[in-house]
């Protein structure tokens, strides 16, 4: 499926992202990159430091990204399974998620994913697997 600029900019404008300071920049050929920039209502428990929630949440979106942009049209994508590790604190105000599909069967994508800090430090890396559903995402 083509993930053209103007899907990204319309699924950027859900609720969840909004809220999360989520932003998917691209995906495309088995690869999505996104950012987060954490408003301070979700830095919880430390100021400066979004919850490990946001940044499995993060992971979870960039890692479907992936995945989609392998699908074809009708088709979505359904988390399976996520195993994340939190390498390093996540302190500062802008990270990055790149996420890459590394095996595709015809139901279920596999996928790595990596968050690092605005200093290029990783912060959180995981893997996942989603199932593959006869869904088109996008309704008019």
């Amino acid at each position: 499926m083509e993930i053209t600029k103007e899907l990204l900019d319309q699924m950027n404008e859900n609720g969840v992202y909004e809220t999360m300071g989520i932003r998917i920049e691209k995906a495309n050929d088995g690869k999505a990159h996104a950012r987060l920039r954490p408003p301070p209502k979700i830095c919880w428990p430390f100021p400066g430091q979004p919850h490990g929630g946001v940044l499995f949440t993060l992971m979870d979106a960039t890692m479907a990204w992936a995945v989609l942009s392998q699908a074809e049209p009708g088709q979505n994508c359904a988390t399976i399974s996520t195993d994340i590790q939190y390498t390093n604190p996540a302190r500062g105000d802008r990270f990055t998620c790149a996420a890459r599909t590394t095996h595709r069967t015809g139901r279920l994508g596999f996928v790595r994913a990596e968050i690092s800090d605005a200093k290029g430090q990783l912060v959180a890396m995981g893997q996942a697997t989603f199932r593959i559903i006869e869904m088109d995402f996008v309704r008019a």
